[in-house]
């Protein structure tokens, strides 16, 4: 792999992985509703889940999802109902108290990795953007060149997701105690919420 491609790589993979998106968007309502900690979680999650959709496009399995629009359908119907369901939970679910937050935290990385795995935009978009950037004439396998591509991706947009988390921590961090107990938990429940209806209703 030739040195020059990949300066247009890593300009167009932080373009990408700056702008903010769903995935910020789902992060920094974790971060909000649940601390630091379980925004960090998220990202991992996120970070995890996402080596599915890097293994799917260098097997070549993503292709599939966009050749059967059912499967595509199907895919992004589960995931947004998973967001759904845990933007109501967290909108109807916060004033169990302090503790059970310490007792959620653990799930946010299982509900974080669930979430990407279900998100077909995920698979879609490794599936256009890396091939811009893969050699067919180079001495390493086609194959081998998805992946590591698609492992700097991850590593960029996780660095962007961890950026986020910082600065939703921040601001949890000037939110009053009184003001926060109540409008907090229906912000981040209803972004979550937003975020599945969104996925759900809008067309690729």
């Amino acid at each position: 792999m030739l040195l020059e491609p990949w300066i247009p790589f890593v300009l167009a993979t932080a373009a990408f992985a700056f702008v903010p998106g769903p995935a910020i968007l789902y992060m920094t309502a974790q971060t909000v509703a649940h601390g630091r900690q379980a925004g960090l979680m998220a990202a991992l999650g996120i970070h995890l889940g996402c080596y599915f959709h890097i293994a799917a496009a260098t097997i070549g399995l993503a292709s599939l999802i966009e050749s059967a629009p059912t499967v595509y359908a199907a895919v992004r119907f589960a995931g947004a109902t998973y967001l759904v369901w845990l933007g109501v939970s967290m909108f109807l679910g916060w004033n169990h108290g302090a503790e059970n937050c310490e007792v959620q935290r653990p799930n946010t990385l299982r509900d974080s990795i669930v979430v990407e795995v279900l998100n077909p935009k995920t698979a879609l978009f490794f599936l256009t953007f890396l091939p811009q950037f893969v050699d067919s004439g180079a001495a390493v396998p086609l194959w081998l060149q998805f992946l590591v591509l698609g492992v700097v991706v991850n590593l960029v947009f996780s660095a962007a997701d961890v950026g986020a988390v910082g600065l939703a921590s921040v601001t949890l961090g000037r939110l009053s105690s009184n003001a926060s107990s109540w409008v907090v938990p229906k912000a981040c429940g209803s972004i979550l919420i937003g975020l599945g209806v969104t996925l759900v209703t809008h067309q690729v």
